[in-house]
């Protein structure tokens, strides 16, 4: 069905953008836990084909520095998978003791956001910056790419040291890279991606002279 992985790719980088936004209208809006779980674990899920699908065209530019973002955002978006399936079982079935209070914990394997925005964060930026170097996608994407990781780690800080989800130092934050520049630097990627379903980008070879031999005078063996 994919001729290639980087289709495959950007069609889950979209998926990924989709999610995003609407996790977002399902948490800041509607309020709705189930629904906010699902399109958490969703986006997750999505988002770690997006990942692969960015390293294998940046990897060129460093293949240090790719595998690093290339960790730090899968374990950024399984994270955050993990922690919308979290929410999903206690909003499917919530725990009979002290269930008003779950939504006061931090999640075990996610405290405060840490891997699905902290880490995340760190991983979006590191690709972002490779994205820069290597020219495998256009500069705007990268620069969408350094604000989503920017707001990320930011909205991380937020969530731990304020708390408060009302407060306009967090939700401000949080609205504009729900809202906006997570599913605008995901979609943009993924139809990048889509449109040229290409491993690596390749890189342009330098024009070199070319010598044809005149008939007859071939080398005998």
């Amino acid at each position: 069905m994919f001729s290639s992985f980087g289709k495959f790719a950007g069609l889950y980088a979209m998926l990924a953008a989709v999610s995003g936004f609407l996790y977002s209208v399902s948490f800041v809006v509607l309020k709705n836990p189930l629904l906010f779980s699902i399109f958490l674990t969703l986006g997750g899920i999505f988002t770690t084909a997006a990942i692969v699908g960015i390293y294998q065209r940046v990897r060129e530019a460093d293949e240090g520095f790719a595998f690093w973002g290339l960790l730090l955002a899968l374990v950024g978006a399984g994270g955050s998978a993990i922690h919308g399936a979290y929410d999903l079982a206690n909003a499917v079935k919530a725990p009979a003791a002290n269930a008003a209070s779950l939504a006061d914990l931090p999640s075990q394997i996610d405290p405060r956001g840490f891997l699905t925005f902290g880490v995340a964060g760190l991983g979006t930026l590191v690709l972002a910056w490779l994205i820069l170097r290597n020219g495998a996608f256009t500069r705007n994407v990268g620069y969408v790419g350094l604000l989503s990781g920017l707001l990320l780690v930011v909205i991380y800080l937020g969530r731990l040291l304020i708390l408060d989800p009302n407060n306009p130092l967090l939700l401000g934050p949080a609205a504009l890279e729900g809202f906006i520049v997570n599913p605008v630097f995901l979609a943009w990627v993924g139809w990048l991606m889509w449109k040229a379903p290409v491993g690596v980008t390749a890189r342009p070879v330098a024009n070199t002279p070319t010598y044809s031999v005149p008939p007859g005078k071939a080398r005998r063996r």
